[in-house]
């Protein structure tokens, strides 16, 4: 079993400050995992409630009488499955002295849960649970992390053919069951084909009106089946950053497979290898190193930037005034570009960093590095 210590301690310090925190992820990213072991430890005892189940679903068929007589932790798991939770736990949100603390565990987002938006407003914390990160499985296995993905089943599978497996099957699970149970009237066979042609896009600036075109559909109808795959983690919409530059900026935003490994299993690569050789390696890195710093740097606002001119910056941070840029390259020895040069001076960085799947760190300019993955995280946690 893999420790996610750095999670367990946002988890517990939610909690500390919180009546109510809510675990947000993909299915089978872990939460449950994480969820068990603070219970196990819990002062005063813990309730686990397991809505996937029938058994867990009709030990809360009376919710309000059974959660409020319940002291210590009480765990709900695929919160998702019973939306009016969410103002039941309004008025136990607010007793004083409060007797529990509640723990609930989603894979859809907020908007995609009819009701909830502010039925906990000021009284919940919100904890994303994202995959394996290099910094828990450690940076000899970036190989395997990258190609496999950062779904434990995944990553920890005894051959490369048991992780395509599971993939395989996570995605007919995923299509099949898991986002019909949120009430989305789509057909199965649409979402797993706009999910395909999504891997295509994969690091690209979102085009509804292009996508909607390969599928016959309306611009609209494309950005709907977009919105579903966000709201269950399975893809990241990133945000442009514009601002008075005297430029013209790009104002779309760029769409990213949250896991390599899905990434890889719709592209049909299952080796590093066969993704040496695939056009879409650079774009896969991009991804996964993405994800990767995202996961660590989540106090940050986050953005890419791009000019009609051809200047542009992968990933672009924010916290308290502080910018930092982000280039992903798959070079061997990456060099300073003039679209960096240009990043540096338009948005005014203090920081940027060149993260390529190399192993040795080297200054580019008095402000831009060159480095791996595992020493960018490290950087950025400073």
């Amino acid at each position: 079993m893999l420790r996610r210590d750095f999670l367990e301690k946002s988890i517990k310090e939610a909690l500390s400050e919180s009546p109510v925190t809510v675990l947000l992820g993909a299915r089978q990213v872990g939460k449950t995992t994480l969820a068990r072991q603070i219970a196990e430890k819990w002062p005063g005892g813990a309730h686990f409630f397991d809505l996937e189940t029938e058994a867990g679903r009709a030990a809360l068929s009376t919710p309000e009488l059974v959660l409020s007589g319940l002291h210590g932790l009480v765990v709900v798991d695929e919160v998702q499955r019973m939306p009016h939770l969410f103002t039941l736990l309004r008025p136990l949100a607010d007793r004083t002295p409060n007797p529990a603390r509640f723990l609930l565990l989603g894979s859809a987002s907020l908007t995609l849960i009819k009701g909830v938006s502010e039925s906990l407003a000021g009284r919940v914390r919100f904890v994303p649970v994202p995959g394996l990160g290099l910094g828990e499985t450690g940076a000899d296995t970036q190989t395997n992390l990258w190609i496999r993905g950062g779904f434990p089943r995944s990553f920890l599978a005894a051959s490369e053919a048991a992780s395509v497996r599971w993939r395989r099957d996570f995605i007919t699970t995923q299509v099949e069951q898991d986002i019909p149970q949120l009430g989305i009237q789509v057909p199965s066979e649409t979402i797993r084909r706009f999910w395909t042609m999504m891997a295509h896009y994969h690091g690209q600036m979102w085009n509804s009106e292009e996508l909607a075109r390969s599928m016959g559909a309306s611009g609209k109808t494309a950005r709907h089946y977009l919105d579903i795959l966000a709201g269950t983690y399975l893809v990241r919409v990133l945000p442009p950053w514009f601002e008075n530059l005297g430029k013209r900026q790009m104002k779309a935003p760029k769409v990213y497979f949250r896991d390599s490994g899905l990434l890889h299993t719709f592209l049909n690569i299952g080796s590093m290898a066969a993704l040496h050789g695939h056009p879409r390696y650079g774009a896969s890195w991009e991804g996964f190193a993405l994800e990767q710093l995202l996961a660590r740097a989540d106090s940050f606002q986050s953005y890419y930037w791009a000019t009609r001119q051809g200047a542009e910056l992968d990933l672009f941070l924010e916290r308290d005034g502080r910018r930092i840029g982000v280039e992903f390259k798959c070079a061997d020895a990456p060099v300073m570009t003039k679209s960096m040069h240009i990043a540096m001076t338009d948005l005014k960085l203090d920081r940027l960093l060149v993260v390529y799947p190399g192993n040795a760190s080297y200054p580019m300019h008095p402000k831009a590095s060159a480095m791996p993955l595992s020493a960018a995280l490290k950087e950025l946690e400073k």
